[in-house]
């Protein structure tokens, strides 16, 4: 029997449906979807199988003029997981079509080795008419000759078992990369602070966009089968720490009840989280942050 394995990435604009189509490929919530941009900060990867194949998809952050440290090393390592994957995918939104930020990643597709596989995915779909669907899908061809087109809905599913199929008959032949019951590759401990932060994200986006992150300090195995999980949110001010805890510690203890009602399907089993707030002012220019979140500090520079 002949195997296929490889890396699949999923490239686009914040908001393109990267991390929602991922989720639909790999069937579990592996990466973080919220409506809030620039949510995916490390290279989540999930793992799908389809047939012999097993697709490993690296979710890279959305591509975006980057202003900040943290932003030019979250563009630097999605262009970088589309140069070292074997497949990648660019994801546009039908309704958006060819905006400004699309116009610059298909500049930088250009710059890709040759040879590279890219295809095209216009994804929500359901938000314009066929007409509207055929021109941008021509003048896009006509930009970057694209190995394939996809017509898909990430969140309702239409297409993407196409694209998946597609995907796993152009990877190269290979052993597979993973075993065959593990999802993703990040430790539980950073999934389950994703977790947390999406949270905290959904409730405080108007207040507190991206001075937050989230660490799991300290993770144990109980005899009872359950888990304790501790997790440190740190914020840049002390102001913030108030609107993280909320008034008479309501924010954060709703925080931690749907944090944790999400590890806890996740994992499976029970869990006690137990969640507090602490000032570093400095974290966004703290080299070990982005190691921890699988990017590199020196790319921001």
């Amino acid at each position: 029997m002949t195997t296929r394995a490889g890396f699949v990435a999923l490239i686009g604009e914040p908001n393109a449906g990267k991390s929602t189509l991922t989720n639909r490929m790999v069937g579990a919530k592996v990466s973080i979807v919220t409506h809030k941009v620039q949510t995916t900060r490390a290279r989540i990867r999930g793992v799908a199988i389809e047939g012999d194949s097993q697709l490993v998809f690296v979710d890279t952050p959305g591509l975006f003029k980057p202003r900040r440290r943290l932003d030019r090393a979250m563009v630097a390592a999605a262009w970088s997981g589309a140069a070292d994957a074997d497949v990648t995918v660019l994801l546009v939104e039908a309704h958006r079509g060819i905006t400004e930020g699309v116009e610059a990643i298909l500049e930088g597709l250009q710059e890709l080795p040759k040879g590279k596989k890219v295809a095209l995915a216009i994804n929500k779909i359901d938000r314009v008419e066929a007409p509207r669907l055929l021109a941008l899908t021509r003048e896009l061809n006509e930009r970057y000759a694209f190995a394939d087109t996809f017509m898909i809905s990430a969140e309702k599913g239409h297409g993407v078992e196409d694209l998946r199929k597609w995907l796993a008959a152009e990877l190269p032949e290979s052993p597979w990369l993973y075993p065959e019951d593990q999802i993703a590759d990040l430790p539980m401990r950073m999934i389950a602070a994703e977790m947390t932060r999406e949270k905290l994200t959904l409730r405080l986006h108007q207040e507190l966009p991206y001075q937050l992150t989230v660490e799991t300090e300290n993770w144990e195995e109980r005899k009872d089968g359950s888990a304790r999980i501790d997790q440190m949110i740190y914020v840049t001010r002390d102001g913030h720490k108030g609107i993280v805890l909320g008034k008479g510690g309501e924010t954060i203890k709703a925080v931690s009840q749907a944090a944790r009602a999400e590890i806890e399907e996740f994992l499976g089993r029970k869990v006690h989280l137990f969640l507090q707030v602490k000032v570093r002012e400095n974290w966004l220019e703290e080299a070990e942050r982005y190691s921890e979140m699988g990017l590199d500090f020196k790319d921001g520079n």
